[in-house]
Formats: structure tokens, C-alpha cells, sequence
């Protein structure tokens, strides 16, 4: 497992075609959407999430990595019955918070990318849950038994979607 600190000379900057740009994201978010109305199982993943991750972590722009992020959480919290701007705040942190990451430590091997999205949809979660709770004031449950099981099923997950995603980077 290498979960090394790179210099800025050995980061690979990735850039990506607008077309995969603007139409992972958007299936991403239709999945999530209409997917576990048929299949419930599907709803323990957060595939707007894993993208976020992804993109933020390839483009290693913290600026780019935010707004990936709000416009996904935006576009998301738009098909929820959720306040406008929920899932925006935290996706916008993550986003930020992979582009970052991204940019300090060697995340192109399966193990680092394990790590980072099992951290990230933490987090993720925690600040869902603090906003939901706190500026919201909506009654939510957290459970660290659920939480924890669906950050390690994201995780799996994201290291096989960033592996099929990773075709679609192009080097800067």
C-alpha cells in the first residue's frame, strides 16, 4: 500500500473532455436518482460522491475540485426533497478537500484510492448529517455501524469505477 507524498514536479495534472466531464457527473446523478427506486440495494452507494472524488483528485485543482463539487451537490439536492444546498455544502468540501489531497499524496494505486474515498465518504457523511441537523434542523439518525459498512461498499466501489474512469483522462 503507497500512500506517499509527492512533490509538485511529480504530480500528473489530468484534464478531461467536456463531454466526459459533463456527462459522467450527469449519469452519475441520474443513477443515484432513479436506479434504487427499482433496486434498493443501489442506495448505499453515492456515486455523485465517488465522481466528485474522482475528478478532484485527477484534476488536483482545489478551485475546480470545489466547483465540481457544489454543482454536483447542487444538481443532486435539486432531485431530493432536501433543502436546496445540503448536499451542495458537502460536496463542495469533499471536492475541495480531494483537489487538495490529490495534489499532496500519490493516489493513482487501488489502496491509496480505498483510503481516501472510505475518509472522504466520512467525512462526507458527517457534514451531510451536521448540516442536515444543525442549519436544517431536520431530526436525523446517525448510525457508526451503517455509516462505516457503507464507507467500506463506496470504497470497493471506487476503486473499480476510478479504474474504468481512468481511460477517459487525458495528461495537461
Amino acid at each position: 500500500m503507497r500512500l506517499s507524498q509527492t512533490s509538485p514536479e511529480q504530480v500528473e495534472v489530468y484534464r478531461f473532455n467536456w463531454l466526459v466531464a459533463s456527462l459522467v457527473p450527469a449519469l452519475a446523478i441520474f443513477f443515484q436518482a432513479f436506479i434504487p427506486v427499482r433496486l434498493h440495494f443501489v442506495s448505499i452507494f453515492d456515486f455523485p460522491l465517488l465522481v466528485t472524488i474522482f475528478f478532484g483528485v485527477a484534476r488536483r485543482n482545489p478551485v475546480s475540485g470545489l466547483f465540481t463539487g457544489c454543482i454536483i451537490g447542487l444538481v443532486q439536492d435539486s432531485l431530493t426533497h432536501h433543502p436546496l444546498g445540503v448536499y451542495g455544502i458537502a460536496k463542495t468540501v469533499v471536492g475541495f478537500g480531494a483537489s487538495s489531497l490529490g495534489a499532496k499524496l500519490d493516489v493513482e494505486n487501488a489502496a491509496s484510492r480505498f483510503l481516501v474515498t472510505y475518509g472522504f465518504y466520512l467525512l462526507h457523511q458527517f457534514l451531510y448529517f451536521s448540516v442536515q441537523r444543525v442549519l436544517v434542523r431536520e431530526m436525523m439518525n446517525w448510525s457508526w455501524s451503517h455509516e462505516l459498512l457503507a464507507g467500506l461498499a463506496n470504497a470497493l466501489a471506487a476503486v473499480v469505477l476510478f479504474a474504468l474512469l481512468d481511460r477517459f483522462k487525458q495528461r495537461i
